[in-house]
């Protein structure tokens, strides 16, 4: 998953979200606009997160044309309809860069399905069915509990979380599929264009409602583990620089900036990369990134539930909470307004 398409010469450090032109007629001593205060939100529960990613690994690697893949995706969209107003369970045949026909499920659960103002949270939840990055074993598929079950994990909270106090806007939660077969590196076959995402290529291409707009999405990947840490991603600062403006500057409103590190790095092709090239919706990435990269368990039979940390996932789905029901707030304040 997540191919890094490029580093960045310099880690741009950004010292204000909101950067307003400057109004030269405006008195010296006028005093600048306030910021709305933080709204208060429904509290995210890091131990059902947890046992959310934890039932998702109990089926074992969740790899397309397999029965735990199969086990899962109906376990998912089951949870999901006692939470919100309409499931779509999108099956869609994929291809993959060997050829490999791959029988795929995107899930797609629409909270106030009506309303034209919506956001939307994903994840991808299928697994790597190799584990190239490991010095054994390469050939057998991974839990993916950090990549793939943890930001699942927090997007079916999140589902959850918005039913015990609904907003007014829309929120969707889309989970995936077919993210994670990916070439890899050391393949012998011809390079493959466009291997990686199949599932978020597919929803782009053919969203679950025709026409369906969002006013922004906000991909989650890698986001279990305690030694996390998410600095702005490239295709997100370049692509919807706003939306990961607005992301950082809540969490660090909440106090967390010390998890989400207000700077930018290289590129990533993940799922947000083709929502924002294909249906052109603003969308960015919270994807695990630090000194070793994506992490030594990347890609690797390490990447199990021993690395998974509540606190994390906690700290993340209450950012995700404040950000929809802030957006929520200031759009209802324009509209009253």
């Amino acid at each position: 998953m997540n191919k890094v398409m490029g580093v960045a010469a310099s880690l741009l450090l950004l010292v204000s979200c909101h950067n307003p032109k400057a109004d030269d007629t405006t008195a010296e001593n006028t005093a600048p606009p306030q910021e709305p205060a933080l709204v208060t939100v429904p509290g995210f529960n890091a131990d059902s997160a947890y046992s959310y990613a934890q039932a998702q690994v109990d089926f074992g690697p969740r790899t397309p044309n397999s029965a735990a893949h199969d086990k899962c995706a109906v376990w998912m969209a089951h949870k999901l309809k006692g939470w919100v107003d309409t499931v779509y369970v999108q099956k869609y045949t994929a291809t993959a860069f060997d050829g490999l026909k791959m029988k795929s499920v995107n899930i797609i659960a629409a909270i106030n399905p009506q309303a034209t103002t919506r956001v939307f949270i994903s994840s991808h939840w299928d697994t790597r069915p190799i584990a190239d990055e490991d010095d054994h074993d390469r050939d057998k598929p991974i839990n993916g509990a950090d990549d793939g079950a943890g930001s699942t994990a927090v997007a079916m909270e999140i589902a959850r979380t918005i039913h015990q106090q609904r907003p007014e806007i829309g929120v969707d939660i889309i989970l995936f599929d077919s993210e994670d077969y990916g070439q890899p590196d050391d393949s012998k076959l011809p390079k493959a264009q466009n291997s990686w995402c199949l599932g978020s290529q597919y929803w782009a291409s053919n969203p679950h409602v025709p026409g369906y707009r969002a006013d922004f999405g906000i991909n989650l990947d890698m986001v279990g583990t305690a030694d996390a840490s998410f600095p702005r991603e490239g295709v997100s600062a370049t692509m919807a620089d706003w939306v990961s403006q607005y992301v950082w500057h809540t969490a660090d409103r909440l106090g967390y900036s010390s998890l989400f590190v207000n700077r930018i790095f290289g590129q990533v092709t993940d799922d947000h990369y083709y929502v924002n090239q294909i249906i052109h919706i603003p969308t960015i990435d919270v994807i695990r990134y630090g000194e070793d990269g994506f992490g030594h368990h990347h890609h690797t039979h390490k990447d199990n539930m021993d690395l998974i940390s509540k606190n994390t996932l906690g700290s993340v789905g209450k950012v995700m909470i404040q950000v929809i029901y802030q957006y929520n707030q200031e759009k209802s304040a324009k509209t009253k307004g």
